[in-house]
């Protein structure tokens, strides 16, 4: 789990408007998976239109990862540009990030997830993977950074892959550890 203060390549503190010495208190996590029944409140904001272009759904995609993840957070779809910013103002790294975890402001408020554009391009291209999924998969991670979960280890690590592909299976989602399926050689244009 990250603290205030600590840094973790996708997982920063919230920022405050008050002297750094203030420490939050993270409220309790789930003890398990999250029982079913309304969506918990979140809400999605498209701040780069170059997401609705990549993923014509962004929005909804980004909604039933937070959702099956259980996850009560703002959303912000952003571009390279702002996360780059806000990972120099917030962890002293000047370079954008994929993500970028925010706990809440205070107990009983919204955590806050921030996602890059480009980066979630280069990555799933890179991947090769829908960027759909992951964006999916992106979200389900820092909800479970959220919840209290952590991959410093490698215990826990096992643990947080297990835990994502589980909430992306519900999801229709495929499982992101797992290398992508070969062509077979039936199916591959002639030369």
């Amino acid at each position: 789990m990250i603290r205030p203060g600590a840094t973790s390549p996708d997982h920063a503190p919230s920022p405050q408007p008050t002297a750094p010495a203030i420490r939050r208190v993270r409220p309790p996590a789930p003890p398990g998976p999250v029982p079913p029944g309304p969506a918990p409140p979140l809400a999605v904001i498209v701040a780069s239109a170059g997401w609705r272009r990549l993923i014509p759904r962004a929005e909804a995609t980004a909604r039933r990862a937070a959702t099956a993840a259980g996850a009560r957070v703002t959303i912000l779809l952003a571009d390279d540009r702002t996360v780059r910013r806000l990972n120099a103002r917030d962890r002293g790294r000047d370079k954008p990030t994929n993500v970028l975890t925010y706990d809440p402001p205070a107990p009983g408020l919204p955590g806050q997830i921030v996602l890059a554009l480009g980066v979630l391009r280069a990555e799933a291209a890179a991947a090769r993977r829908r960027p759909a999924h992951h964006l999916a998969h992106l979200i389900v991670h820092a909800a479970l950074h959220l919840a209290g979960q952590d991959h410093a280890r490698a215990g826990e690590a096992r643990r947080m892959e297990m835990a994502e592909a589980r909430v992306l299976a519900r999801i229709g989602v495929p499982n992101p550890w797992k290398p992508p399926a070969p062509v077979p050689p039936s199916a591959a244009r002639p030369a």
